[in-house]
C-alpha cells in the first residue's frame, strides 16, 4: 500500500489530489509509470522539468524502492516571489 499526493497543477491535471494504491508498484518509477500508463495528460505533467518527488517528506531524486505504507508526494516546479 502508498498513498500518492499530486499538489497544484499536478492533481488539477489528475483530477485528484489524494490516492491510496494497494497494491503499490515496487519503485518511485514504477509508480511514476503506474500513474502515467492510466493517465497520459498526468504522466505528461509529472515528466515536465521542475517536478519533483518526496518520499516521507524527504525530497528525493533517482529511483528508490516504496516500502509499504509509504507517502509519495509528486510536486509541481516552484517559483519564487
Amino acid at each position: 500500500m502508498c498513498q500518492v499526493l499530486l499538489f497544484g497543477r499536478l492533481a488539477d491535471v489528475a483530477g485528484w489530489r489524494e490516492r491510496r494504491l494497494d497494491p503499490a508498484p515496487a519503485t518511485l518509477f514504477g509508480l511514476r509509470d503506474l500513474l502515467s500508463a492510466e493517465d497520459a495528460q498526468l504522466g505528461e505533467a509529472l515528466a515536465a522539468p521542475g517536478v519533483q518527488a518526496a518520499l516521507e517528506k524527504a525530497i528525493v531524486r533517482g529511483d528508490r524502492p516504496l516500502p509499504h505504507g509509504c507517502e509519495v508526494a509528486f510536486l509541481p516546479p516552484m517559483s519564487g516571489g
